[in-house]
């Protein structure tokens, strides 16, 4: 039997032994408790399932394709590296434009990405889906994710949506931000 007192505590009479004073939750607060524990594990679950997951083959050589991982993980993707010193014939199988070439190159949701692609132009591509091979960055531009350099100015570049049909701009950025 619970006997309720003042100050949202309760005392459950024991047969024997001192009584046990614990806290009560009254039904509203718990109710309320659950419903938002289930929307938090709910919005984890779904941005989990959301973001495939990403194969990045890389030069094991390379510390900038490393960072670039990183920030693909800071921003909630699930990356796996391989790492080959046959970098070029991975761009190649995968359709890569030579002249789009940069320093790794990834496989997500059935597309290509390659080179220093910000984690948000492929999250975009990923709700949009567009037709298309795959996006990229040519080159290494100062300032694209994981490449930026203190006491350098980060340089504006485009992300390339590139497939058979041909090329179109997807994104512009400054650096980390889109313009």
């Amino acid at each position: 039997m619970w006997v309720e007192l003042a100050g949202g505590h309760a005392i459950i009479p024991e047969k024997e032994g001192p009584a046990l004073q614990i806290s009560l939750l009254n039904r509203r607060t718990l109710l309320t408790g659950f419903a938002a524990s289930a929307i938090l594990a709910g919005q984890r679950a779904a941005g989990a399932e959301a973001l495939p997951r990403i194969v990045v083959s890389k030069d094991p050589t390379c510390g900038c394709c490393t960072g670039w991982v990183d920030h693909l993980r800071q921003a909630g993707f699930t990356a796996e590296v391989i790492e080959t010193p046959e970098i070029n014939r991975v761009k190649v199988r995968l359709g890569v434009p030579q002249d789009l070439a940069s320093c790794h190159t990834a496989e997500i949701g059935g597309y290509v990405i390659e080179g220093h692609v910000p984690a948000d132009a492929i999250k975009r591509l990923l709700a949009e889906k567009p037709s298309g091979k795959g996006l990229a960055v040519p080159g290494m531009p100062m300032g694209s994710p994981e490449m930026e350099m203190e006491g350098m100015a980060p340089e504006a570049y485009e992300v390339v949506l590139f497939g058979p049909s041909g090329r179109t701009t997807f994104a512009r950025y400054q650096g980390a931000r889109p313009v």
